[in-house]
């Protein structure tokens, strides 16, 4: 009599050496090792910030160390063997990895809006990774649900909304979390337009957030901050709104969203006819970091009965921070917030959390009906199922690297954070505006700071001179290794950016900074 096994022994006994525990064991060992000894380099910038690679090496590198697992290598052992050559395999891979990334937590990465993670995060985050703790349904995820709906809690409560009355989840970056607020927006301003669709030319009706029903025709607007993060169009075009009907509100000299004008456009678009689908402001935006004054755009809206959307994703964290919480006041009356936990509460990506002021507002963005998913037969679990309130299906336990890092080092860490790295933001300005060869181009409220490198064979040159300069500068700054920083435009001409968001950056550096770019510089204009 024949069994499944027949033939296969040698299949299983691969598997077995697979899923091994002394394998993980050893394995596990020599990571914490390697990522410990890594993390003490970076942050004594003992080497490159960025080790520069052109992608095609890169490509043919990674591919060429995929067949070391192949044809009765050390990752092919039986289910007795010992795993120490496994493990010592592994460490090879991870030593590459390690020594080919970007080093987020070498002080001279002052980059992108991706932090240097408090380490410890990244650990919790492997429990979820290992165990594969994912979510969609509760069942499924019961302790993954319920740090998300602990930490849902802590933030909602942090922006000043009563317990019980706000809901919210996680989801897999602020772009997404961006789509599923505005998609609740849409539902709820344009009625059944989930199963009607956009039809060109149909009525819409809906609720206002007052409570008001509407009906309107097409073509629904969405009005967003001039400089609203590129998601916001994005969203608009997946929506089926069309990226055209985004209209862009002016902002004022300080580069907020300006309430007067926000008050002229939603009054043109009533005029029209048109159904206005949200106003979308930022806290901060991501150009210069400015944050739009919050109160006067929610009574704006307030007036009009549209759903305010606050795209909170890098300053939403000035919440924790009684020196910079001034900065986002008025968020509490926003119908909808999405804010980043790996931006400013410095844990691993991908987490961010999108909220909303109406509990009953997290279940209407999608319309599902699954019943070899969702369990008719307990319905009081549906709350509490991810993916009626996702994009996602099955999503990992993003919220595991955040609840853990507040679990055990609480709230005051995160306002520390803040507090240190949106002083050095403003350090860096002085010292820029202290020196006859830098232009800084806004006064930062944040750690976001825009600025050009002038030397005085520029002075005069035009601007379209000024800015090719400051891109072909940052790409000889980035391709040494010495600093990571990334090109902007200001006033549509080109520009350097730093968001300074490791808060063991010191002021040293940002001298070290600003001498590496007056060296570059004189080379490039030598020749």
């Amino acid at each position: 009599m024949s069994s499944v096994s027949d033939g296969l022994a040698p299949a299983q006994q691969r598997i077995a050496a697979a899923y091994e525990p002394h394998l993980l064991e050893e394995a596990g060992h020599r990571l914490a090792d390697l990522l410990a000894a890594n993390l003490q380099r970076a942050q004594r910038s003992e080497g490159p910030v960025l080790p520069w690679a052109e992608p095609s090496d890169a490509i043919r590198d990674a591919r060429a160390l995929l067949r070391g697992g192949e044809a009765g290598g050390p990752a092919t052992q039986t289910a007795g063997g010992p795993a120490a050559q496994t493990a010592a395999h592994f460490s090879g891979l991870v030593e590459t990895m390690l020594g080919r990334g970007l080093n987020l937590h070498d002080p001279r990465y002052i980059g992108h809006q991706v932090p240097a993670p408090v380490p410890v995060a990244g650990l919790f985050d492997a429990v979820g990774s290992v165990t594969n703790q994912v979510m969609a349904i509760y069942e499924m995820g019961p302790w993954a649900t319920a740090v998300e709906q602990a930490m849902v809690q802590e933030l909602g409560e942090a922006i000043g909304w009563e317990p019980g009355t706000f809901a919210g989840s996680a989801t897999h970056g602020g772009s997404l979390a961006n789509l599923t607020a505005l998609l609740t927006a849409r539902n709820v301003a344009l009625g059944d337009v989930w199963n009607q669709g956009l039809a060109d030319g149909a009525p819409y009706g809906g609720t206002s957030p007052t409570g008001e029903r509407s009906a309107a025709v097409s073509p629904p607007a969405l009005l967003a901050h001039a400089d609203a993060h590129y998601s916001v169009a994005r969203a608009a075009g997946i929506l089926g709104l069309g990226s055209r009907q985004t209209v862009h509100v002016g902002l004022d000299g300080l580069g907020r969203m300006d309430p007067g004008r926000l008050e002229i456009e939603l009054c043109r678009l009533e005029s029209e006819g048109r159904p206005i689908v949200a106003v979308v402001a930022c806290a901060c935006a991501t150009p210069t970091g400015a944050f739009d004054p919050l109160d006067e755009i929610a009574e704006v809206c307030s007036r009009h009965g549209v759903w305010l959307h606050v795209d909170a994703a890098h300053g939403g964290s000035a919440v924790l921070s009684d020196r910079h919480r001034h900065l986002v006041a008025g968020l509490e009356r926003a119908d909808s917030v999405v804010w980043d936990a790996h931006k400013m509460l410095f844990v691993p990506g991908l987490c961010a959390f999108v909220l909303y002021r109406e509990r009953s507002r997290g279940f209407d963005a999608f319309r599902q009906d699954a019943p070899y998913l969702f369990d008719p037969a307990a319905p009081g679990l549906a709350e509490y199922d991810s993916g009626v309130r996702t994009v996602e299906c099955t999503k990992r336990a993003a919220a595991f690297g955040l609840w853990g890092v507040w679990a055990l080092f609480g709230r005051q860490l995160f306002a520390d954070m803040v507090d240190v790295t949106f002083a050095l933001g403003r350090t860096f300005y002085d010292k820029l505006s202290a020196a006859d060869d830098f232009a800084a181009l806004h006064e930062p409220q944040c750690n976001i700071v825009v600025f050009r490198h002038l030397p005085a064979a520029l002075r005069g040159a035009p601007d379209e001179r000024v800015g090719e300069f400051q891109l072909e500068l940052r790409r000889r700054l980035i391709e040494s290794g010495e600093f990571y920083i990334v090109p902007s435009k200001h006033r549509g001409v080109g520009a350097l950016r730093v968001t300074i968001i490791n808060p063991l950056t010191t002021p040293a550096h940002l001298d070290q900074l600003m001498d590496a770019l007056r060296r570059h510089g004189r080379e490039l204009l030598e020749g």
